[in-house]
């Protein structure tokens, strides 16, 4: 088995909490830094949150530098999530007091140390909040750009949105920076709505991970239980869409996924449609000969599902 060194970056967030679960449980993962971003809720409150899920999931302190970023959106007035995350951006289940302490850097900076540090083709970057840290590393430091492998993100969508008609959240809070990050003419696959809306956190996926027996899973499954409640008031869902594991779990086997090769430009501008992930797809299936983006259209559910309750066995008992 291939191992994937990645970075994950993210603004924990229940599917958030998610994917750093599934990249530490997975053995085709090596997570080599966490940083975070404003998004779902506060620098402060998301920071907290990716903590405390790291010390559920049993990450030693000093294994891994973890560090906080941005604070906000480069020119945007912040919003947060509040309505899908709660006020902890995290209600529900009951956090842990983190036992690890933050790495001193700026996340960019660990972003571009870890990467620049790295024989180029080494480091995949998977962002699951808002892309500001993405963009703001890439131009601080535009040479990671050449030796990234590649940017796999959950963000954005081939069509329609769930913050606006026509965008995703992650991307319309800080669209400035999306279009950083897509146009840095590095591989960008972005993992969004289109696929993340059929990996749903179902009676059997919960009963699968409960079965496990474990406090991580217990963990998970409280996430799912808030996560069900916010989702079937705000947006009409039965079970949870769990988006930001995918992104994760396209880095550890992307048969699970099918992509789409497109040009992706993100709006700026538009008075509708502001953070719309614009996804030329009139060249085919190849997207024209210099194309570095990709769009995930299709999602093997139960691949997905297995990936994680995998990780999750692995990850086994910890909380010490």
């Amino acid at each position: 088995m291939s191992v994937s060194k990645i970075i994950l970056d993210c603004d924990p967030g229940h599917d958030d909490a998610v994917a750093l679960l599934l990249a530490w449980g997975s053995p085709a993962i090596d997570l080599v830094a966490v940083t975070t971003v404003a998004g779902n809720q506060t620098l402060a409150k998301v920071t907290r949150n990716a903590l405390a899920v790291a010390r559920v999931a049993g990450i030693p302190p000093n294994t891994i530098p973890f560090a906080a970023g941005a604070d906000r959106p480069l020119v945007r007035v912040q919003e947060v999530a509040a309505e899908i995350h709660g006020a902890s951006g995290m209600d529900g289940p009951a956090l842990p007091e983190p036992n690890i302490e933050l790495d001193k850097r700026h996340a960019i900076d660990v972003i571009i140390d870890t990467v620049m540090s790295h024989p180029p083709g080494e480091i995949t970057l998977v962002p699951t909040g808002t892309l500001t840290n993405i963009a703001l590393a890439v131009r601080k430091e535009p040479r990671i750009a050449e030796r990234v492998k590649e940017v796999v993100l959950m963000g954005g969508a081939i069509v329609g949105g769930n913050w606006s008609p026509c965008a995703e959240f992650n991307i319309v809070v800080d669209p400035e920076a999306a279009e950083i990050v897509f146009s840095a003419g590095w591989k960008v696959v972005m993992v969004g709505l289109d696929v993340t809306h059929k990996a749903l956190a179902t009676a059997a996926v919960r009963e699968r991970i409960l079965s496990l027996g474990t406090k991580p899973a217990k963990f998970a499954d409280e996430l799912f239980e808030f996560f069900k409640e916010a989702y079937r008031i705000s947006q009409g869902f039965d079970a949870p869409p769990v988006h930001d594991p995918c992104a994760v779990a396209y880095v550890i086997d992307p048969t699970v996924f099918t992509l789409l090769q497109a040009p992706i430009t993100v709006e700026t501008q538009g008075k509708h449609t502001v953070g719309m992930t614009v996804v030329d797809t009139r060249y085919g299936k190849d997207g024209g000969a210099d194309c570095k983006t990709f769009a995930a259209t299709g999602i093997n559910v139960e691949k997905f599902w297995d990936l994680v309750v995998d990780a999750l066995q692995r990850i086994g008992d910890p909380e010490q």
